[in-house]
Parts: C-alpha cells; sequence; structure tokens
C-alpha cells in the first residue's frame, strides 16, 4: 500500500512503475481515495481506473468512462485560469478521500508535479516545501519550470 498524503494517495502507476511518494504527520490512511500523477500517453496501465480524474491539457483530452474534470494548460507554461486549476484541485482533494482520483498531462512531469504540489499545500504541506516534497517522492524532475515552482508558492489553501 502506497504512504499517504491525508486525503491524497499519491502513486505514479505507468507501465510497471508503482506506488510512490510519502506520508505528511497527520496519520490519515485512505485505501479507496488516491491521486495518481498519470502520463496520459499511457493511461492506467497495470492500474484500476480512476473514478474521477483532473487533465491537465492544452487541448480538451478525449472522452473517459469516468467523472473528470479538464483544466486548459498548456506544455511548459501555468494553467490559463488559476482559479479553474484551484477549484479542480479541491474537488480532486475532497473526493479523494472517497474515490480514486488522477491528476494527469501528457508527459506526468511538469503540469501533474506542479498539480500534486499544490495538492500537497491543499493537504498542509507548506508551499515553500511542497516541490521539494513531490520530487523526492513522486519524480525528482517534477516541477519543470521556475514559474511553475513559483506558481505553487502563490496557491493558497482556501476554496475559491
Amino acid at each position: 500500500m502506497a504512504p499517504t498524503v491525508g486525503r491524497i494517495r499519491h502513486s505514479r502507476c505507468i507501465g510497471t512503475k508503482h506506488e510512490r511518494m510519502s506520508t505528511v504527520a497527520n496519520g490519515r490512511r485512505h485505501r479507496a481515495g488516491a491521486a495518481y500523477g498519470t502520463d496520459t500517453r499511457a493511461p492506467n496501465r497495470g492500474c484500476s481506473p480512476p473514478e474521477f480524474a483532473v487533465y491537465l491539457l492544452g487541448r480538451p483530452p478525449g472522452p473517459v468512462d469516468w467523472d473528470s474534470r479538464w483544466v486548459r494548460w498548456p506544455d511548459f507554461r501555468l494553467p490559463t485560469d488559476r482559479d479553474d486549476l484551484h477549484d479542480a484541485l479541491y474537488e480532486a482533494w475532497v473526493r479523494a478521500g472517497r474515490q480514486r482520483v488522477e491528476i494527469a498531462c501528457s508527459g506526468g512531469r511538469g503540469r501533474t508535479g506542479t498539480a500534486l504540489a499544490c495538492l500537497a499545500v491543499l493537504d498542509g504541506v507548506p508551499a515553500d516545501e511542497a516541490v521539494g516534497f513531490v520530487r523526492e517522492h513522486y519524480d525528482r524532475r517534477a516541477v519543470e519550470t521556475p514559474w511553475q515552482r513559483r506558481f505553487v508558492l502563490g496557491f493558497g489553501t482556501a476554496p475559491h
């Protein structure tokens, strides 16, 4: 079983890569509720499908068999609507308490890593530690650009 971060159990489930992340000291574990960072080019291979997903892409994703939200977010950039991202990630954070949740972009590092760092902030990780946390426990190259790192620092915890 993967370690948890509050409501979010993080893993990277692409092909044979499985369940990596660490715990924050609130001690809550949610076996059914999980947030997965993935690559939309290889969705859910070897993993159970999500019940909810947030897709971080420059163009709308194709149809899926589960509830999902699309946040317009061009590769190597920032989301075009900051409030839309916050709302989508807050919904993912809430749903992860009871459902399997997927966070995905086309590569699984920059946008997904940034979103996972923002989720960590929502879950109580200090914003100035969130990028390091995701890099240590998800992917050492997550959150690829300086502006993505700054975005995490400015990400608020309160819903809009």
